[in-house]
Formats: C-alpha cells, sequence, structure tokens
C-alpha cells in the first residue's frame, strides 16, 4: 500500500487508534452539513474498514490522514473509482477534516498528494471531484488545486434525497493542466 508524504501531512493507512476520532467526526452535524446525515458510530468504523480494504487490495484509496509533527488523525482524502450508478465515470479525488483542521491548507495539501500519485503513479488522464453545490469551502479547494467546472456536469444525486444538497457540481482537472 501506498502512502503519501506533504510538508505537513502523512496519507496512510487506517489504525485502530483512527476509529475513534473517525466516528467523532462523523457524528458532527457541521463535518457532516453536505451529507445527508450523520453517521453512527457502527457506519463509521464500517466505513473505514471499507476504505482499508480497498487501500490493501489497490494499494491506494481513501487515506486516513494525520499530522505528521503530532501524529494526530485529522480526517481523510484520497482517489476512488466513481460509483457505476452515476452520470459520469473516472475517478474522483476527495477529503474531509476534522473542524479543528480547518481553516489550516490541509485539505488542498493533501489533495494536490492525491493528484499527484494519480497523475504519476497511476497515469490517470484525469481526475474529479464532486460536492453538493452549495458547499463553497469544497469547491474552493477544488480550484486552489487547479480544478475547474463545467456546469453542463452538474447533476442531481441519486444519493442524496430531494432537497438542497441533491443539485451536485463536479470539477475536473487532465493530467496536461495539473499543478503540484
Amino acid at each position: 500500500m501506498s502512502e503519501l508524504r506533504t510538508e505537513r501531512l502523512l496519507l496512510r493507512a487506517w489504525r485502530p487508534s483512527d476509529l475513534a476520532p473517525w466516528a467523532a467526526m462523523n457524528a458532527d452535524p457541521e463535518v457532516r452539513r453536505y451529507f445527508p446525515d450523520v453517521l453512527t458510530r457502527e457506519q463509521s468504523e464500517a466505513s473505514a474498514a471499507g476504505f482499508q480494504a480497498d487501500l490493501d487490495e489497490r494499494g491506494w484509496g481513501w487515506w486516513a490522514v494525520e499530522l505528521r509533527a503530532t501524529g494526530e488523525f485529522i480526517g481523510l482524502t484520497g482517489l476512488d473509482p466513481v460509483e457505476e450508478h452515476l452520470p459520469f465515470t473516472g475517478v474522483e479525488a476527495g477529503w474531509r477534516l476534522t473542524r479543528p483542521a480547518w481553516g489550516h491548507g490541509y485539505a488542498t495539501e493533501a489533495a494536490r498528494a492525491a493528484l499527484a500519485f494519480g497523475f504519476t503513479t497511476l497515469a490517470l488522464p484525469d481526475i474529479l471531484a464532486v460536492t453538493a453545490a452549495t458547499n463553497l469551502r469544497s469547491q474552493a479547494v477544488m480550484r486552489r488545486i487547479g480544478m475547474t467546472h463545467d456546469p453542463a456536469d452538474d447533476f442531481n444525486d441519486p444519493d442524496v434525497p430531494d432537497g438542497p444538497l441533491r443539485r451536485s457540481v463536479v470539477y475536473r482537472i487532465s493530467a496536461g493542466t495539473a499543478r503540484s
């Protein structure tokens, strides 16, 4: 399995010690503001187990993110194939951090590492990111990492109930235009 290092972060395998902060993060309504619901401890543990299974199988996926200086778990970032039922294909980049980790540039730093891995190691032609149309903070990260938005790609997420979170936007970046 690949580990990715940046100046301040380590993107790595999931550890048992990540489960409590991961569950707390997923129970935080502000962290889950752009998702339909918060998650239970059991749902969080199951998701972490699935993420680790993908890392074990493929060598890449949704990595746990820790601060290198302290070893503190601060969230996840990574790459994952787009689910088959969505109206587009490809590999998606994503990130989610604990609230104390917001506003420090960690999402941008981790996302750039994931993009670099996707373009150099996996030789992907492009990478996309998806979020709720109302999630302006995540869209700002997408722009900072060089992604662009085409409104023609926007869609209603079939996994989200009718309401303000259903409309989703898609950002993309190609290998030829990627910035490190």
